[in-house]
């Protein structure tokens, strides 16, 4: 759906307020459980910053407040993920070269997503952005916090046995499909992409998929950013309470159960899918006459 480049939303000062509270709530809940956290803040974005309030769903004008909140979020994500990869390089977490590798094909991928994402209704977008939402809700109340590990006899393993290219071209691109697509950094799909197609341990595949990530926020932001969908004060402002709520939630997280956390905020993620595809039900019919 491509959209008449007039189409432009008025800002008020309490909804860049809201912006910062929103990013210090998706800091704190990835400072709390780790990856799958930001899978909120595009909905926080819409409804309770209150950019798609008011506003009916199968309208040109929702579409294009959909795309700009892709756009915003992806930045927003992006530079977060930059932040915190400088973190984990410090600590010797990041695999540099592989990340590298992964993210290449996934940046062709992520240009693609976020140019299909842009010819399509937002009400559709939407949609099926809850079927993602789900489908991270149940990885995250599945998947145990114990970090793997992986390693050959000697302790050490080369390039070319860590990176199998067959896996890592198709695994990086489809992962940066998704990323521009929804406007998100992908990091609980980045991850097992990495484990799935290179050797690095989980604790390391975190720290490395932060390239991926920032990356993929990044370029999904300057594709959005191209057709003009995209507010750069409100990324800021996401990012400013992200780390904030970041430091908040990394402090509490040591004092309690993790597993509980991901599977109480994989709830929350799932009651929230459900009221953006409510939301957006008209998606359904839009579905049916692309397919």
């Amino acid at each position: 759906m491509i959209l008449d480049p007039s189409y432009h939303i008025e800002i008020t000062p309490i909804q860049y307020i809201l912006s910062i509270i929103s990013g210090i709530l998706v800091g704190f809940s990835l400072g709390l459980i780790g990856g799958g956290g930001s899978i909120l803040a595009i909905p926080l974005l819409l409804y309770f910053v209150g950019l798609a309030n008011g506003i009916p769903p199968n309208s040109p004008e929702y579409s294009y407040i959909t795309h700009l909140t892709l756009g915003t979020t992806a930045l927003a994500v992006g530079l977060n993920a930059y932040i915190n990869s400088y973190m984990h390089w410090r600590k010797g977490n990041v695999r540099v070269l592989e990340g590298i590798i992964f993210t290449i094909p996934g940046v062709l991928g992520d240009i693609l997503g976020a140019y299909i994402s842009h010819l399509m209704s937002g009400a559709l977008i939407l949609f099926l952005f809850g079927f993602l939402m789900i489908a991270v809700a149940i990885r995250m109340w599945k998947t145990k916090c114990s970090p793997k590990t992986y390693t050959t006899q000697n302790g050490k393993i080369g390039l070319a046995q860590r990176v199998k290219l067959n896996r890592v071209v198709p695994a990086g691109f489809l992962v940066g499909f998704a990323s521009g697509y929804f406007g998100i950094g992908g990091g609980f799909l980045v991850v097992p992409g990495l484990l799935f197609s290179t050797g690095v341990d989980m604790l390391r595949a975190v720290g490395t998929s932060l390239i991926s990530v920032g990356t993929f926020g990044v370029t999904a932001a300057a594709t959005y950013a191209f057709y003009g969908d995209i507010n750069i004060l409100i990324s800021v402002l996401y990012l400013i309470g992200g780390i904030l709520g970041g430091y908040a939630g990394s402090s509490i997280a040591s004092r309690m159960s993790r597993q509980t956390l991901r599977r109480v905020f994989a709830i929350i993620i799932i009651l929230v899918a459900i009221y953006t595809m409510y939301l957006n039900r008209v998606g359904v019919i839009q579905l049916m006459h692309l397919l």
